[in-house]
């Protein structure tokens, strides 16, 4: 008796295959199977002429949607059809959230199976896992599934129906997204509080005492038994102090005679001695957002590249010996739950590695965010004694880390508090009439309990032994009352502090305000905040994000019209309405007609609203400042291409927004010098002595060009960049001219009779053979540099890049890289080259899936010389052949299938 299990991926079908006999085969869907369509060319003929069919959803027909096979899945959807001819039975093992549900039932819908079907489940890919789960197994949960669909058709009907307004209003190929446009929304109110800010100045005192080989330093705290503000009593939007009667606002002048007077006004005396114990528990073990987030803040990891490491760990990992298991449990998860077995292993380890004074028993967590699943479990090491020093072997540096911040914290998050003992020592003197006090303040670790985890022993902050009525002071410790300690005060100095705007989001606190607000879900995070940077509504500078200006148009567009659709609270209803849904307790049907047609709460639904709000909508302007000439605002448009300035009332001041340009930058200064950079440039530097066409100095999206003569009807006139930077005011007739001269034709490459050129191009100077392309250090190199050194630094870049090492063959013992090549990343071994695929990620390229592709490479190239010997063997050998091959390719094209089930379509946005 045959039976096929079915999971999405090959990694986590190679797992599951090695705890399993020969009456099972495992094999993968690839991801989704089959999904609303994603251009009209999928639509079927049957349904094109509808006028509901674009959305790929019928509204009138209890929301009844379109469901077609992908071009990328028919290959994989045939073979399973070929294995299920020999199964007895199906057992569907996708993964256990509702997108795994969804696409066991479309596995259903598809397959047609005669034969017994069910479904198991399990988050963690171990043989005790899978053995636990096909002695238990279940039927498809309908109401899972009703959710995911539920998810899927609401933000059809949001991207489809959002997205064209969009189209009109602001720029084509645009999208809205029903978690997207939130997330945005909330990088570019974070930026208007920002602006909105008001910047207030404040002075601190500050001491530097020495108590023998011990330095410390107290603070100045009160004057006169008044508080100093800090940074936190000052009116973010007026700068000014919040309650003057309760704060004291220390200024410049203050500040210094302070200081000069508390430095002189010695012996200072201890008025306050106060000690206290202080706990500090350990994290709860990681979710999703949790981990996303420690692993940007610790190892500088984007939430998608941490998921995909996850993956891979979740997946398996091949452990030598023939062994391979899931090191993680499933990652996709809202639940702070560790699982009895868990708990019990944890406590074992824990009094075996750290002592029984490290562990005060079970820790159980419960979650705080809106609609999180306890009956999930958080992420954890599948076995908790495979320590990362000991997996170290197996796993690739990006793995390793990912491991180790999932172990310490899993660990750490069952182990006792850390004890602290902090003193607070109160110093007072006179100064300039007033009575003023510095503390100074310390703290040792009594005992570092979960801190041990993480070698965590440098905390100490050590104060001398101080008690209250002690006389401390002078310059010297000798000068020092008699009945004090060897304390003396070497420098009072002030300090100036200004208060700072509001923090902009990174990656991992975005995801964190998302989580809070109940906005998306573990399984879209990372691929809401890749979304919103890959279309250009979100920059990345530094760590931080900023929205760009199409990010600015969009929210703005949205909020002004559509704001109940980019409503934090709206939103964050519509995700727990589907967490009902896969309770069975809501209907899915009335859901989306509530959204979509309208009701009580939301009385015209989306339908209605956009047709009653189009005609309102006005092409996007957001001020920028004043013209301090004419008193004109300054807007920023939005252009067919780029963004521009603009001087409203005069529509010959404007100019285009480098595309480098941020908001942050965009002062009402830089945008004049912008405009009279571009009215200047109006004017010709000169003349061309042959042509007789004028030569501008330009600057555009992409920064200062020369363009020689004007457009004439579709012809474009020669342009050639300056690069990033150039002075252009330097720039005079001849050196215009030189430059123009280029490309020069430096000489004939004599191995490939192909011309050897050099070149002005975005990216600065360069020499160029057959479209091969090596920057140069500067312009002047381009007029001066011969064949011989232009060759060999062609020659220098065609040497083999390597992507990623990723250890030793088994075999001959000679290392393995993932190497650039000229169509895509590869793998090479003894002459024999594996194509990796451009789609795919190297990063994600793993020793095993090498070995696997060299292997299926090595078969290909050996059957080939075969094929004349034995015609008819080699025939069905390369039949056989072929279905190998469309696993291969289907791996590599399933990157994007997997990317699209997870990211949605480009039209209607994407993420959620």
């Amino acid at each position: 008796m045959l039976k096929l299990i079915i999971v999405e991926s090959p990694a986590k079908a190679r797992t599951i295959s090695r705890f399993l006999g020969n009456e099972y085969t495992v094999s993968s869907s690839y991801g989704h199977i089959r999904d609303l369509p994603g251009s009209a060319s999928e639509i079927p003929a049957k349904y094109k002429k509808e006028s509901w069919a674009r959305l790929g959803v019928n509204p009138e027909a209890n929301y009844e949607p379109i469901y077609v096979v992908s071009k990328d899945s028919k290959k994989q959807v045939a073979e399973l059809k070929k294995l299920l001819k020999n199964a007895d039975e199906i057992l569907l093992a996708t993964d256990e959230d509702r997108e795994g549900e969804a696409i066991s039932w479309h596995l259903l819908e598809v397959l047609k199976p005669k034969v017994p079907v069910r479904r198991i489940t399990f988050h963690e890919i171990t043989r005790g896992a899978i053995e636990e789960a096909l002695a238990n197994p279940r039927e498809v949960d309908m109401q899972l599934v009703r959710a995911q669909e539920g998810r899927r058709i609401l933000d059809r009907l949001f991207g489809y129906s959002l997205s064209p307004v969009l189209w009109k209003k602001v720029r084509t190929k645009l999208s809205a997204g029903r978690v997207q446009s939130v997330a945005v929304r909330l990088v570019v109110e974070k930026e208007e509080e920002r602006q909105a800010f008001h910047v207030a100045e404040y002075f601190a005192v500050e001491a530097t005492l020495q108590a023998a080989d011990l330095p410390f330093t107290a603070r100045l705290t009160n004057l006169d038994d008044t508080k100093l503000a800090g940074s936190k009593d000052f009116d973010p939007d007026t700068g000014m102090l919040k309650d003057p009667a309760k704060r004291v606002h220390l200024r410049e002048a203050e500040a210094k005679a302070l200081a000069a007077g508390a430095r002189d006004a010695v012996p200072w005396t201890v008025t306050g001695v106060t000690r206290k114990e202080s706990i500090q528990r350990p994290a709860p073990p990681f979710t999703t957002s949790t981990l996303q987030q420690a692993a940007s803040g610790r190892l500088r990891m984007p939430p998608q590249r941490v998921m995909r490491v996850a993956q891979r760990l979740y997946e398996g990992i091949a452990l030598g010996g023939g062994r391979r298991d899931g090191l993680i449990t499933y990652m996709r998860t809202d639940s702070l739950t560790l699982s009895e077995k868990a708990l019990a292993e944890a406590e074992d380890l824990i009094r075996a590695q750290f002592g029984p004074e490290y562990t005060e028993g079970p820790r159980r967590y419960k979650t705080k965010s809106k609609g999180a699943q306890e009956a999930h479990e958080a992420i954890r090491p599948t076995v908790l004694s495979r320590t990362p020093e000991e997996m170290r072997p197996y796993l690739d540096s990006e793995e390793l880390a990912v491991y180790s911040l999932i172990w310490n914290r899993t660990v750490a998050s069952q182990m006792a508090n850390a004890k602290l003992d902090k003193t607070a020592v109160d110093l007072s003197t006179t100064a300039e009439g007033r009575q003023a006090v510095f503390r100074a303040n310390g703290s040792i670790v009594r005992f570092p309990g979960f801190l041990r985890v993480y070698g965590d022993r440098g905390r100490d902050t050590l104060l001398p032994d101080l008690h209250e009525g002690m006389k401390i002071g002078g310059s010297q410790a000798g000068e020092a009352a008699a009945d004090s300690p060897a304390v003396s005060i070497q420098s009072v100095e002030p300090l100036q502090h200004t208060t700072q705007p509001p923090a902009r989001y990174t990656e991992a606190s975005l995801i964190k305000k998302l989580e809070e607000e109940g906005i998306g879900r573990p399984s879209t995070y990372a691929t809401v905040i890749s979304t919103i940077q890959t279309r250009d509504y979100v920059a990345k500078k530094g760590g931080a994000l900023l929205p760009t200006y199409i990010g600015i148009a969009v929210t703005h567009l949205l909020r002004q019209h559509f704001k109940t659709y980019v409503d934090l609270g709206f939103t964050a209803l519509m995700e727990t309405e589907l967490d009902l849904i896969a309770e069975g307790k809501f209907d899915w049907t009335e859901f989306l007609d509530r959204f979509y047609h309208g009701s009580e709460d939301n009385a015209r639904g989306l339908e209605k609203a956009i047709a009653e709000e189009l005609p309102k909508i006005d092409f996007p302007r957001i001020k920028v400042g004043d013209d301090p000439k004419t008193g004109h605002p300054i807007v920023l448009r939005i252009g067919r291409n780029y963004a521009y300035v603009q001087v409203e009332g005069d529509e010959d001041r404007s100019a285009t927004l480098p595309v480098d340009l941020l908001i942050d930058e965009l002062t009402p200064d830089k945008a004049l010098e912008l405009i009279k950079a571009r009215d200047k440039s109006r004017e010709p530097i000169g003349r061309h002595p042959e042509t007789g066409q004028n030569i501008y100095s330009l600057t555009g999206p992409f920064g200062p060009y020369l363009q020689l003569g004007e457009p004439e009807g579709d012809k474009k006139p020669k342009r050639i960049s300056l690069g990033k930077g150039t002075d252009q005011s330097h720039i005079d007739l001849d050196y215009a001219l030189r430059l123009l001269s280029l490309p020069r034709e430096i000489g004939t490459d004599p191995e490939t009779g192909k011309p050897v050129r050099a070149g002005l191009g975005r990216f600065g100077p360069y020499v160029e053979r057959a479209r091969v392309f090596v920057s140069v250090d500067s312009v002047d190199t381009l007029f001066t540099i011969g064949l011989d050194e232009a060759l060999e630094k062609i020659r220098n870049k065609n040497k083999k890049t390597v992507l990623k090492e990723l250890g030793t063959h088994p075999e001959s013992g000679e290392p393995l890289q993932v190497l650039k090549g000229r169509f895509g990343p590869y793998v090479t071994h003894n002459k024999v080259n594996a194509t990796i695929g451009k789609e795919r990620d190297p990063e994600d390229v793993t020793l095993e899936d090498a070995l696997a592709l060299l292997a299926e490479a090595a078969k290909r190239k050996g059957k080939g010389k075969k094929k004349v010997a034995k015609k008819k063997t080699t025939k069905k050998k390369v039949t056989k052949k072929k279905v190998v091959k469309k696993k291969v390719t289907k791996k590599k094209t399933t990157k994007k299938a997997v990317t699209k089930k997870a990211t949605g379509t480009a039209e209607e946005g994407g993420a959620d």
